[in-house]
């Protein structure tokens, strides 16, 4: 089976030098949607955690963090993410967390990874298929994707829930491509961006009944 072909930005060499580290204690906010941020500290690291404003942990929504300087149009973003759900969320909770990108400034639109990290080591296979998700906010949710197209905005990679797990997302032009763990391959491929070729911001994703850890963030534009 021929190997995917991996996006390398052009003049990735070139960018290195740019890129930008986010610290967890030095990380600033242009707008948290139904969250709060902590500096904490997480499996031996320092980490942000999002935590719900509401506390009912049966509540249907997104939490959302907009980083405050930080843009990408093409290029690189590297952070390890921890996600579980929280104590007494409904049993079809996964500790789904990830990282939307090319962000609306109120958060309205964006482009999401995000991973249900319960999902990994489920002993029903089509679980396990849906361990990594891709989603585009407001028009294209995940059950939409999964009905139009079953199987191409979702796939597998091994994680722990609640450990550290860490992400890379590759962006040029209308594709996007998300590799766990260090894995020399993608573990999703996005060839049709739904927002097409444009910029935006940068921010934490996760669902209100998810315990939501995000470490160091680097991020190398194109």
């Amino acid at each position: 089976m021929a190997a995917v072909g991996v996006v390398q930005p052009a003049g990735a060499q070139a960018s290195s030098s740019r890129s930008r580290e986010v610290r967890p204690e030095a990380a600033r906010f242009v707008g948290v949607l139904n969250a709060r941020t902590a500096v904490v500290d997480h499996r031996g690291r320092r980490a942000i955690h999002l935590i719900p404003l509401d506390t009912t942990v049966t509540k249907d929504e997104d939490m959302l963090a907009i980083l405050d300087g930080e843009r990408l149009t093409d290029g690189t973003i590297e952070v390890s993410v921890a996600g579980s759900p929280r104590p007494g969320a409904p049993p079809d909770s996964r500790g789904f967390i990830g990282i939307a990108f090319r962000t609306g400034e109120r958060g309205v639109w964006s482009e999401i990874f995000y991973l249900r990290p319960t999902n990994a080591r489920a002993d029903d296979q089509l679980r396990r298929n849906h361990t990594l998700q891709y989603v585009s906010h407001p028009e294209f949710p995940w059950h939409r994707l999964r009905e139009e197209r079953p199987g191409v905005y979702e796939s597998y990679a091994d994680m722990e829930a609640g450990a550290w797990t860490a992400l890379r997302i590759v962006v040029s032009g209308t594709t996007a491509q998300l590799y766990v763990n260090g894995a020399a391959q993608p573990g999703l491929v996005v060839n049709d961006l739904k927002h097409g070729a444009g910029g935006g911001r940068i921010a934490l994703w996760a669902h209100v009944q998810t315990n939501a850890y995000f470490g160091s963030m680097k991020i190398t534009p194109q």
